[in-house]
């Protein structure tokens, strides 16, 4: 559970290479509650070379936190994500529904990295709304 995704639905996480070789990020999710859609926008670096799946995202200034890419799907179709410690897990994926073996793969290695996957959220994903 991050704030940012706390109480929204129809969650997405887009990804562009900025003009500086980073990256920029605009998460976006849909809130009920409110009718309405919420947008951050952040930016990425890369920390090592951008062969390395490890990058420092801020959406707030001169804060970053850390963003590990722990496994990559063989056609880039899912990433497993993390953050330094267990307090940010994320199953990314470029499709709203996941397939169920991709799902358990993922609960696997959180579990084996530590991860408490009786306390996985995953958001809903419904039929897109419009902006």
């Amino acid at each position: 559970d991050h704030s940012f995704e706390r109480g929204l639905s129809n969650v997405t996480a887009e990804y562009q290479v900025r003009e500086d070789g980073g990256v920029k990020v605009i998460n976006r999710g849909y809130s009920e509650e409110e009718r309405q859609w919420s947008e951050a926008e952040g930016k990425a670096y890369f920390v090592e070379d951008k062969t390395v799946g490890h990058l420092k995202v801020s959406f707030f200034g001169p804060i970053y936190s850390s963003y590990i890419v722990f496994e990559l799907g063989e056609n880039y179709d899912y990433a497993f994500v993390s953050g330094y410690n267990h307090d940010y897990l994320w199953l990314l994926s470029r499709t709203p529904n996941v397939d169920e073996k991709v799902v358990e793969r993922f609960k696997y290695a959180a579990k084996e990295k530590g991860f408490a996957i009786d306390e996985l959220i995953f958001v809903e994903q419904e039929k897109q709304r419009q902006l």
